[in-house]
């Protein structure tokens, strides 16, 4: 490797913590042209929308496909990759006592995430009602997991349910490998992706796990595009334990290929930023 070893470490700790702050991969691709998102006859039980989470463009549509779901009757439950799961009971007494999001945000958001870009969704949900499940894990989960493993932050049964007492499969660990690589500018020691890879996946069980558990109400989930890909993300595991569910999976995409990431995908146009492995090439 031809990193010094301060260099190497000044890198592995600027990329783990951002790893343990949003599991998410940096990422970003030219548009291409839109396809439509549901069909009118969809009625699954389970709604995966994905985000580019800095596209603000995204964000919008996405409100608004929900929007539109929720006013025509719909009442799902809204997990959010955006509260950390430790703090339900904060977000669940802010439902009750806030009369707006942003109060919400205020009580409950952590220092994370652009919150006025979920300003929307979390107004829906008090508007209408709509319990708000917190899905993602916290820095302390996230670090445990990368020194101890996936089944390190579940239960006997959950690890028994999604069979985490014995290897990942091989085909997830080599796709969420590659994602975790190239999400971080192939700069990434490679002591360190076999703990990425366990933190992603911990997070995209524990995800499939709280909307299971909102059962047998109707749920969607808010959180980014790799966590709601049906092939290694939380569509993969929410089928791994009976009964199956109706799962439908939206990505919402700054480019256009799908590959079988996703039942359909909304492409967008690409959000002005800096380059993202600026800070990473530091």
């Amino acid at each position: 490797m031809f990193f010094t070893y301060t260099a190497q470490i000044r890198l592995t700790s600027g990329l783990l913590a951002a790893v343990l702050a949003t599991g998410c991969a940096i990422g970003g691709k030219t548009a291409a042209t839109s396809t439509p998102l549901l069909p009118n006859s969809n009625t699954s039980q389970v709604l995966l929308l994905g985000e580019v989470h800095d596209n603000a463009q995204g964000h919008k549509l996405r409100y608004e496909l929900l929007r539109q779901r929720v006013e025509a009757g719909w009442q799902p439950a809204i997990v959010m990759e955006q509260f950390d799961r430790e703090n339900q009971d904060v977000l669940d007494k802010a439902q009750k006592k806030c009369l707006d999001a942003q109060c919400v945000i205020q009580v409950a958001g952590g220092a994370r995430w652009d919150w006025q870009l979920y300003y929307p969704v979390i107004q829906l949900a008090l508007t209408h009602n709509l319990p708000l499940i917190a899905g993602n894990l916290s820095r302390a989960d996230a670090s445990r997991v990368v020194r101890d493993g996936v089944k390190s932050s579940f239960d006997a049964k959950s690890v028994q349910d999604y069979k985490l007492d014995q290897p990942l499969p091989a085909a997830i660990r080599s796709a969420q490998q590659q994602e975790i690589v190239t999400g971080h500018c192939n700069m990434l020691p490679e002591m360190m992706v076999g703990g990425m890879v366990d933190a992603q996946v911990a997070r995209d069980i524990w995800m499939a796990k709280l909307i299971r558990e909102q059962r047998p109400r109707d749920v969607v989930l808010i959180a980014g595009n790799g966590h709601v890909r049906k092939d290694i993300g939380v569509g993969y595991w929410l089928n791994q334990v009976a009964p199956a569910l109706t799962v439908y999976s939206v990505g919402f995409i700054e480019g256009s290929d799908n590959g079988g990431r996703y039942d359909s995908i909304q492409t967008l146009a690409a959000q002005q930023r800096d380059d993202p492995c600026k800070q990473v090439k530091k």
